[in-house]
């Protein structure tokens, strides 16, 4: 007659018991291996709370036991693979709080070029400048350029004009966050919106 798993309490001196083992074909519910889901013989211990060093993989559990933190995997590919002692749940959190901190900063900047040639009239502008406020109280940057073709860089000096006068006509929605820079044939200058207030 067959024997069933024993399910009862653990047996002192026993390894910490891990999430159950993911099936083929299912992702795991952490992106770590911890505790008994770690397969490998030995493994390199790293970390503040034990000597470095290279432990069988009986001996760091049984270390993460005492210390009743879990015996994590963070670098599989190593030979053996580098296993960490901590609180696992504190680190994921740690983790997550990371990835939305750097998702916060790196929010997508919108920028909405307007280009000019070094003589354009009035009407022209005038049309432009309308455009341009309209994107900086959406939030999106502005990098109005002149575009200089042929010999019409000689009119450069009137093309750093108009753009500053562009910059001066938008001071209310915007502010210079780079004056006028020739780059080859383009002389750009770049605005970015002034927060509105309420």
């Amino acid at each position: 007659m067959e024997k069933k798993p024993f399910n009862g309490p653990r047996p002192a001196g026993a390894a910490p018991r891990g999430p159950r083992p993911v099936r083929r074909g299912e992702k795991p519910a952490n992106p770590n291996l911890i505790n008994e889901q770690i397969r490998a013989r030995e493994v390199r211990l790293v970390g503040d709370n034990v000597e470095p060093g290279i432990y069988s993989i009986h001996d760091a559990l049984h270390k993460a036991e005492e210390l009743e933190l879990d015996l994590v995997e963070i670098s599989p590919q190593a030979e053996p693979p580098v296993c960490k002692i901590l609180d696992y749940q504190k680190y994921l959190y740690q983790q997550k709080k990371k990835q939305k901190e750097i998702k916060a900063k790196a929010q997508k900047v919108v920028i909405k070029e307007i280009r000019f040639g070094p003589q354009t009239d009035d009407h022209d502008y005038n049309f432009k400048l309308k455009h341009a406020k309209g994107f900086l109280e959406e939030g999106a940057k502005v990098k109005a350029y002149v575009f200089f073709k042929g010999r019409s860089i000689l009119f450069k000096e009137q093309g750093e004009v108009l753009l500053l006068r562009f910059a001066n006509d938008l001071e209310d929605y915007g502010k210079v966050e780079m004056m006028p820079i020739l780059e080859g044939k383009r002389m750009t200058i770049m605005l970015a919106p002034k927060k509105q207030a309420k």
